[in-house]
């Protein structure tokens, strides 16, 4: 059994916190019609989910390796908290896009006028 470094768990868990973060500031930049700034921070939260997916993708292999790790309440933590950032980080996308398509049917209806 090895014991998984507290600091890899420590990134797992800031990784997940900054895609939530990032995903939360795309729905507040889409909801004042900053899509720009909205893609820009969705794409800021794909990358730190990235990150944590290496940090993953690392554990999983040594996992499959042999080197099978122990479970701590601290890992668990941070796995949870990884798959709500991703949950999150999906839903932000199509918020995202149900508030363009609020403001291209606002434009359209504007232009009839």
């Amino acid at each position: 059994m090895s014991n998984v470094n507290e600091q890899t768990i420590m990134g797992l868990i800031m990784a997940g916190g900054n895609a939530k973060s990032e995903a939360f500031e795309a729905i507040q930049a889409a909801k004042n019609s900053d899509f720009d700034a909205a893609t820009s921070h969705l794409k800021a939260a794909d990358e730190a989910l990235v990150t944590a997916h290496n940090v993953q993708t690392d554990l999983l292999t040594a996992e499959a390796n042999g080197a099978h790790a122990d479970v701590s309440l601290l890992l668990v933590h941070a796995q949870d908290h990884l798959m709500n950032a991703i949950t999150f980080r999906d839903l932000a996308g199509e918020v995202v896009a149900i508030y363009q398509r609020l403001a291209a049917n606002t434009t359209v209806a504007n232009e009839t006028l």
